[in-house]
């Protein structure tokens, strides 16, 4: 019987001393420790990249001077800028509007001026005006020995420097 109670007892892995049993001590949870450890550590690190980042915000929220006269001049330049395409671009319509409004009086003028010329040509009648001076006024045609021609050296025109001769 002796025996088999060893065997147990170093089965289990512990044994009696004595008549009393010793209390167990509960083996330390490395293992908690340790996650508690790297927890803190975690919350410590967090809060030091809060404290970072809320200085960096605080300062990108302090604008230098410099900056501020940068950022002025800069949304003045623009100001100046798209103003005066603005105007440009109001001075290039009222351009076209006066250069339509002139093309069609110029239009408006050529077809005035066409109509009063067919107007003229008809009144005229060539044979009254030809029977009006053959006898009422005692004109007659030019006869050869009247007529002069005149050479023309590849000039469109030519300069009369005296009278023209009568023979």
């Amino acid at each position: 019987m002796k025996n088999q109670t060893e065997r147990r007892a170093s089965e289990r892995n512990y044994y009696v001393d004595g008549n009393t049993v010793r209390r167990m001590e509960a083996v330390p949870d490395y293992r908690r420790e340790r996650r508690e450890r790297e927890e803190r550590e975690r919350e410590e690190q967090l809060r030091r990249r809060k404290r970072q980042v809320r200085r960096n915000q605080e300062r990108q929220l302090r604008m230098s001077k410099s900056y501020v006269v940068f950022l002025t001049m800069a949304v003045t330049v623009f100001g100046v800028f798209a103003g005066t395409y603005i105007k440009i671009q109001s001075d290039m319509t009222a351009r076209m509007n006066t250069i339509s409004s002139l093309e069609s009086q110029i239009a408006d003028l050529k077809a005035d001026n066409d109509e009063a010329y067919k107007r003229i040509r008809m009144s005229v009648d060539l044979d009254s005006v030809r029977e009006k001076a053959l006898n009422e006024l005692g004109m007659s045609y030019a006869k050869e020995s009247q007529i002069i021609y005149y050479t023309v050296d590849n000039d469109d025109f030519m300069n009369q420097y005296s009278e023209i001769p009568q023979k």
